[in-house]
């Protein structure tokens, strides 16, 4: 199917198993809470040209396996706008989630409130957010399916309020509609494009493949493993301990030493990625989201890359870990970096808030923590990704209160003698294991196993 043009097209996208939840408001009179002229009339035009009753239609359908609640807005009815009946339809569909347990598929198209109903229509924002609430305290997953366009309301409630945000090629996104921008405005940055290349979705998906893609994302989130997550094994050939500080270094440092994703294909058979940090950033060198373990169930992970990593990626890596608890979802986290990026862009980023924000989420993570240390550890940007008395090593890696040469510098060392500094911190994996900083190194898979 070509991109869905009404709401009945966007559930057909994604599912053959449909049930409608029953609606009987009866036609609108009166025209509406504050008495707009001609609002009836217009309404009752919309369903007559629609076939709808209202702005949005909901129900449960079967997604990939798994019975979700569905809310599909129809565009065609009053700009798929969000009215106390639109309200209403919406709080209905997120009680029957929380009474089933089931988890909640939005699929937006909205142009916002209605004008029509004044403020009782405004207020449905705070009433959607409220349901939107409810059901996450209830450990229940969101997901959203951005269609053209999603502006207004309904993207600042049900759409990017949701846990996972997902969007069709092209969809028209942001919170200001098309005739209420700057005149000047770019009409490039109202785009699910640009909403995603500032971190505020996390995948576009073409229409073609909505259906399994979203299949896959509702069945890593409704299926948990049974954490703490043990320590994947060590990737590579098998060598002997690290004879020095400096060879420590120089191994985690290799440019053909496995990296986050080697670690990730072997661990997981299938896996579903977030992006960005909701604030305007997105660090590709923090990779998280959800993995299949090979007895089906899912564990969720933040994998640094052996990049310096960003504030967006240490915000990511949060925002992860507190989905995760609210899902009931253990975590794996993977640590290689060199440190917390420190350029001036960084700074105005918000480095330091950004890492504050994973040592609180880590600290206070509502389920259980596993980390493996497979390269650089450098300093507080490696330190903030570790599980508290459950992180492990690879045979390759170090972990460093700060890097040799930083070390020296500080010192007032000459720069050959970083060497020697490396050998005074202590930082290979067995003086982690002296130290109690980590709980073992791992060794690598027994022969045979996969």
């Amino acid at each position: 199917m070509s991109d869905p043009r009404t709401a009945r097209e966007a559930i057909a996208l994604v599912t053959d198993e449909f049930s409608e939840l029953p609606f009987a408001e009866g036609p609108l009179t009166g025209d509406g809470p504050i008495g707009w002229p001609g609002y009836s009339a217009a309404h009752a035009r919309a369903a007559e040209r629609t076939g709808e009753t209202e702005s949005v239609v909901c129900g449960t359908g079967v997604v990939g396996g798994v019975t979700a609640v569905l809310i599909s807005f129809e565009f065609r009815f009053l700009g798929g706008s969000l009215g106390e009946r639109t309200g209403a339809r919406a709080a209905a569909a997120h009680a029957l989630a929380r009474e089933r347990r089931l988890p909640v598929v939005v699929l937006p198209a909205t142009g916002g409130s209605r004008m029509h109903e004044g403020m009782r229509a405004l207020l449905q924002l705070q009433y959607l957010a409220r349901e939107s609430e409810l059901t996450r305290a209830a450990g229940l997953a969101q997901i959203a399916v951005l269609r053209d366009p999603t502006t207004g309301g309904g993207w600042a409630t049900l759409g990017a309020g949701s846990d996972v945000v997902l969007a069709l090629p092209g969809a028209q996104v942001g919170f200001a509609g098309s005739r209420v921008r700057p005149p000047d405005a770019d009409p490039a940055a109202y785009t699910a494009e640009a909403q995603l290349a500032h971190g505020h979705l996390d995948a576009i998906v073409p229409s073609a493949a909505l259906r399994e893609t979203l299949g896959r994302w509702l069945s890593l989130l409704v299926r948990p493993a049974e954490g703490p997550v043990p320590p994947p094994y060590a990737l590579g050939a098998g060598a002997p301990p690290a004879a020095s500080g400096r060879e420590a270094v120089a191994r985690a440092r290799h440019p053909e030493r496995p990296r986050a994703a080697a670690y990730l294909d072997a661990h997981f058979t299938l896996r579903e990625e977030i992006s960005g940090d909701r604030c305007g950033g997105v660090d590709p060198g923090m990779r998280c989201g959800f993995g299949r373990l090979p007895d089906g169930r899912t564990v969720a992970y933040a994998a640094q890359c052996g990049t310096a990593t960003r504030p967006a990626g240490f915000r990511t890596a949060a925002r992860l870990v507190r989905l995760a608890g609210r899902l009931g979802i253990p975590v794996l986290t993977l640590i290689d970096t060199p440190g917390a990026a420190n350029d001036p862009a960084a700074e105005r980023a918000g480095a330091g808030p950004a890492i504050a924000e994973l040592f609180g989420a880590v600290a206070s993570a509502r389920t259980p923590l596993t980390s493996l240390l497979v390269g650089e550890g450098g300093s507080g940007g490696a330190l903030a990704l570790a599980a508290p008395g459950n992180t492990w090593a690879t045979p390759d890696s170090y972990f460093s209160v700060i890097a040799p040469e930083s070390a020296a510098a500080i010192l007032k060392r000459a720069p050959e003698e970083s060497a020697t500094t490396a050998d005074q911190l202590r930082l290979r994996p067995r003086d982690l294991v002296d130290l109690g900083v980590v709980r073992g190194v791992v060794e690598g898979a027994p022969e045979g196993s996969q």
